[in-house]
């Protein structure tokens, strides 16, 4: 059967968006920044920017956030300036917490201070703490590229230019929709190659629910700022989804010496063989028996779902990095896909194989939910399925989810996690032909 591929934004053809599954730039950013290691997360824009990003994540991941935001209106934008605003704003958030020791600050903006045109590079000239901008107005791209331009941005402001690499140094770019366990469980397994790991955002001891001291005040990833302006000494980076690229082709003109390798995703067999292969020819040495068992327990996997799997139909929604990796590992085993709907465009979507693939939204979505067995999507999907006459399941992907617990901790990544995700589709498709 021909495959009928659209790359088109259906939002282009409506004066709206109804019920979206797109997210802002200034939200991906934000995330970002909470995977830096005592990085506080400055938001240039209004309070209720701020306070609808830091409620959105506080109720996915159930965790306190740490974010915090410069208090602009329409009229302070224009009286005091936005330097004014943010140099007051660190002011006022170190001087009321004198315990707070923040190692770097990280200031995006929204669209009321871009459109204003605040010279957000040069206010760091006068703060006396380590400072990173990103322009990441949210009337353009979403959350996967303020994700990807803070890396970016990480990168060409403070990452070292040498020549020199480190042979066994490996850094890992992930996209913004891998949880908190999902780099977690990568590194574990470059490491277990031998590699020092690196990645950048690095989410992997941050919004896990560990309680500590301080929690919610600064950002607890697992790499820091002088991490980060040792970076270009790599001598491999991996880049795990195609929003990632604009940050590696900063790393690469910091030192072009080091060796890049692409990943679309990590879901899947044949794309993991491929990863450990990547992995075993750099370093001369065999897997552990571990990744060779959950390689095993993956075929199994596929064997035992295939026949639910594959005599179902699907329809995915959301960030285009998140929709390629469960795309194919469901075609793997069989599954059609009706339709994937992505929250914006990514030369990424060319290379999905389905029958519709566009840019849209949930009202666009609707359509394909009548004639299909599951949905993957986020939590508002829940509420348009209710409405259909068909059965139709859902399995929860993406943001937000404020139906579930333990959204940090879902591996869908590696051998490991495609074998859970397998099985988690399956036994819902059963729930749902065998159970009505």
């Amino acid at each position: 059967m021909e495959t009928k591929k659209i790359v088109l934004s259906k939002r282009e053809h409506k004066p709206l968006q109804v019920n979206p599954i797109k997210h802002s730039q200034p939200m991906g950013s934000a995330l970002a920044f909470m995977g830096i290691k005592n990085c506080l997360p400055l938001m240039h824009g209004s309070q209720g920017c701020a306070s609808y990003t830091k409620v959105f994540y506080t109720r996915h991941f159930n965790e306190p956030i740490a974010l915090y935001n410069t208090s602009v209106s329409d009229i302070t934008a224009i009286l005091d300036g936005g330097d004014y605003s943010i140099l007051m704003a660190i002011e006022n958030i170190t001087k009321k917490n004198t315990t707070l020791k923040p190692e770097i600050i990280g200031l995006h903006t929204t669209g009321l201070t871009e459109t204003k045109g605040d010279d957000v590079r040069n206010v760091g000239m006068h703060v006396e703490i380590p400072y990173c901008y990103v322009n990441t107005p949210d009337y353009e791209g979403g959350m996967e590229s303020g994700w990807a331009l803070t890396a970016k941005a990480l990168i060409d402001q403070h990452t070292k230019e040498t020549t020199e690499t480190k042979p066994n140094k490996l850094l890992i770019l992930p996209h913004v929709s891998m949880q908190p366990i999902e780099i977690e469980k990568v590194k574990e397994l470059c490491e277990s190659f031998g590699f020092e790991t690196y990645a950048l955002p690095d989410l992997s001891t941050s919004l896990d629910g560990y309680l500590s001291e301080g929690q919610g005040k600064l950002g607890t990833g697992a790499i820091s700022i002088s991490d980060i302006q040792e970076l270009g000494n790599s001598a491999t980076v991996i880049t795990i989804g195609t929003s990632m690229q604009i940050a590696v082709k900063a790393l690469l003109k910091k030192n072009p010496n080091m060796t890049h390798i692409h990943f679309n995703h990590l879901m899947g067999q044949d794309t993991n063989d491929n990863f450990v292969a990547t992995l075993m020819k750099i370093r001369q040495i065999e897997p552990k028996s571990l990744v060779k068992r959950w390689r095993g327990r993956l075929q199994d996997a596929m064997l035992d779902t295939h026949f639910l799997i594959g005599s179902s139909h699907f329809v995915i929604t959301g960030e285009p990095d998140m929709c390629i990796g469960m795309t194919e590992l469901l075609q793997s085993v069989g599954g059609t896909i009706d339709a994937v709907i992505s929250t914006t465009y990514s030369p990424i979507l060319e290379k999905i194989n389905a029958q519709n693939v566009f840019v849209g939204d949930l009202e666009d979505a609707v359509v394909y939910f009548e004639n299909t067995d599951l949905v993957i999507s986020n939590f508002h999907a829940e509420r348009l399925l209710h409405m259909q006459e068909r059965n139709t399941g859902l399995v929860l992907r993406g943001f937000p989810n404020y139906e579930e617990l333990g959204n940090q901790l879902k591996n869908d990544q590696l051998y490991e996690g495609s074998t859970y995700f397998l099985f988690e589709v399956a036994n819902k498709l059963r729930g749902i032909k065998h159970h009505g």
